[in-house]
């Protein structure tokens, strides 16, 4: 008997069905594996990261805005042409001495502390850390931080205002120990002829004993030096044989030199003379009224700063703490 015409069709059908199964089973296959697969998300800072950050600080702000007040750069730290630095800027040396910031990004360290594996970060001001926080690594961005979220405003407790005439005393009495700081290294013997190490004039020794030297001041009209920093010339002179009278000095100070000039309190009476190291900046001269201001805070106290940042290293919470396990 033949073959009806249906059922001669069927295995063909089929072998048909299976070989285009097979076909689209192997094209699938091949398009699940040459399909490329997406990028991973790029990581950005988060609270709580541990970063190295390399960074340029600078003055966004006063009269020495745009100069450079610390970097971690070496090419920056070293071109003072391309990047003037600041006062109280801080040169650190060989370029060893220069690398990425170690940064805590958050405002407390995590439990274990600072440390993780064999690095040590530290924490910034507030306006810093925070500006770092979504930042990708190897992305620059300028932080532009206000003093309220940098070293904080001012202290007009450690500002003073100094006049721009002077008198010193051409006769002092001195304990032993006052002569010992103001001449140091100098031996009191009565009638020896020393020098000012300040304002560099003589300085004769008119008695000496155990307890106290009598000193006089030999200053001349005319006589200058620079005992804070700048310019004192001797304006006047004033003397009697019975131990009065003073010596005049006229700072040279002008207004175009507020805020550009680091002064030294030579005498150490200034205010927070201490925790400035005896430095202060002069912030004011008012020729007009016969001052000047000393500020004793550091430079950065009371500016907006701008820092120039770039992510060099991203380290995760669960990162940083498989690096001390």
């Amino acid at each position: 008997m033949a073959p009806t015409p249906t059922s001669s069709w069927i295995p063909t059908l089929i072998v048909s069905i299976l070989i285009v199964l097979a076909a689209l089973g192997i094209g699938v296959f091949f398009y699940l594996h040459d399909k490329p697969s997406s990028p991973p998300s790029p990581l950005v800072v988060a609270v709580g990261d541990n970063v190295t950050v390399n960074y340029i600080g600078v003055f966004g702000s006063g009269p020495e805005e745009g100069k450079v007040f610390d970097t971690s750069i070496y090419n920056v730290a070293t071109n003072p042409a391309a990047w003037p630095k600041g006062l109280e800027y801080s040169p650190r040396g060989v370029e060893s001495n220069y690398s990425a910031l170690p940064v805590y990004v958050g405002s407390n360290p995590p439990s274990s502390g600072y440390s993780v594996g064999n690095q040590s970060y530290i924490g910034v001001v507030t306006g810093f850390w925070q500006g770092l926080v979504g930042l990708m690594g190897n992305e620059t961005h300028s932080i532009v931080v206000p003093a309220d979220l940098g070293y904080g405003p001012t202290d007009e407790a450690c500002v003073t205002t100094e006049p721009l005439v002077q008198t010193i005393p051409v006769f002092a009495s001195l304990t032993v120990a006052q002569f010992g700081s103001t001449f140091p290294g100098t031996i009191a013997n009565t009638g020896a002829e020393i020098t000012d190490p300040h304002f560099g004039w003589p300085v004769l020794i008119l008695a000496a004993n155990s307890t106290n030297v009598a000193i006089e001041n030999l200053a001349t009209v005319g006589d200058t030096s620079a005992p804070a920093g700048w310019p004192v010339v001797v304006t006047n002179v004033t003397s009697a044989p019975a131990g009065v009278g003073s010596i005049t000095i006229q700072n040279e100070l002008t207004a175009s030199d507020a805020g550009h000039i680091v002064g030294d309190d030579f005498e150490g009476t200034g205010p927070c003379s201490s925790q400035s190291s005896g430095k202060f900046i002069v912030t004011n001269v008012n020729v007009a009224a016969g001052t000047y201001t000393a500020n004793y805070n550091q430079e950065v106290q009371g500016q907006t700063l701008i820092f120039i940042v770039t992510v060099v290293n991203i380290h995760t919470p669960a990162a940083s703490l498989a690096a001390t396990t």
